[in-house]
């Protein structure tokens, strides 16, 4: 039986209004533990998405007075993006894996005769591997991305902040001078200075969190119970026989939903 979009969206929407401040957003963000609001009028219309990454994009980070109050000022219409993508509930699911690689975005809303009633993201899609609706075939080699953007402990938060923003990536690896890795730094540590500014003396190693890390020969099934069960969206891979030595890679949760898009795996036949 074909899977449609409505068999696997988060249903209902999280919103916030377009004039809701960057640290009202942050909160929300936050408190349900998200990584996206939809921006919508008083009448419920979904004017555009405001994500975490779109707060990391701003210039709250800065130890400047002026720059800091500058992004205080902002709102959510005026970091959000749009128009909104959307898909349909009775659509296929692989028409919605698709549409989230053609379109290059972490999620979709989920229209239904004209009505919103959900959203199904990448992470969605992870789940659907993890609960094992697919037989696993490919392994984390297969898939994963072999350039990795990395830190020294020592680095200025804004300066990581702003290396993030300008690759297009959602975190960073902090590595010792051997190129071990030592913790990771995503959007969601630094979300917390939204609105405060940022210590200028504060450095990744104050707000990285642990990393988490899988066999290069692993399946991605295995990959995917590990994202979902520790709620990550990436991992770095290693060499079991080798530990210490530079990562081999990374994986995320794009990483898998690209290949359930490609003609010919084993998610398209």
């Amino acid at each position: 039986m074909t899977k449609l979009v409505r068999d696997l969206m988060h249903p209902g929407v999280l919103t916030c209004q377009p004039n809701a401040s960057l640290g009202q957003v942050a909160v929300l963000l936050t408190q349900h533990h998200v990584h996206a609001l939809i921006v919508s009028d008083r009448d419920g219309r979904p004017l555009g998405i405001i994500s975490d990454y779109d707060l990391l994009a701003g210039e709250w980070l800065s130890v400047d007075a002026e720059s800091l109050d500058a992004m205080r000022k902002l709102t959510a219409a005026d970091l959000m993006s749009y128009p909104l993508d959307t898909i349909e509930a009775n659509m296929k699911l692989s028409d919605a894996a698709h549409k989230l690689i053609e379109k290059d975005v972490n999620r979709l809303l989920v229209t239904e005769k004209g009505k919103s009633v959900g959203v199904i993201s990448i992470s969605d899609f992870v789940s659907s591997i993890a609960k094992g609706e697919k037989p696993q075939c490919e392994t984390v080699a297969d898939v994963m991305s072999d350039v990795i953007l990395v830190c020294r402990g020592k680095t200025p938060i804004v300066s990581a902040a702003r290396s993030m923003t300008e690759a297009g990536w959602r975190s960073v690896l902090v590595v010792d001078a051997k190129g071990r890795h030592l913790g990771v730094v995503s959007g969601k540590d630094l979300i917390t200075f939204v609105g405060n500014g940022v210590d200028e003396n504060l450095t990744v190693l104050d707000i990285m969190h642990q990393t988490l890390t899988i066999n290069i020969n692993a399946s991605l099934r295995e990959a995917a119970d590990l994202m979902i069960q520790k709620h990550h969206h990436r991992l770095i891979v290693t060499d079991d026989e080798d530990p210490d030595a530079f990562p081999l890679g990374i994986i995320s949760s794009f990483d898998i939903v690209a290949e359930m898009a490609r003609p010919g795996s084993i998610w398209q036949t």
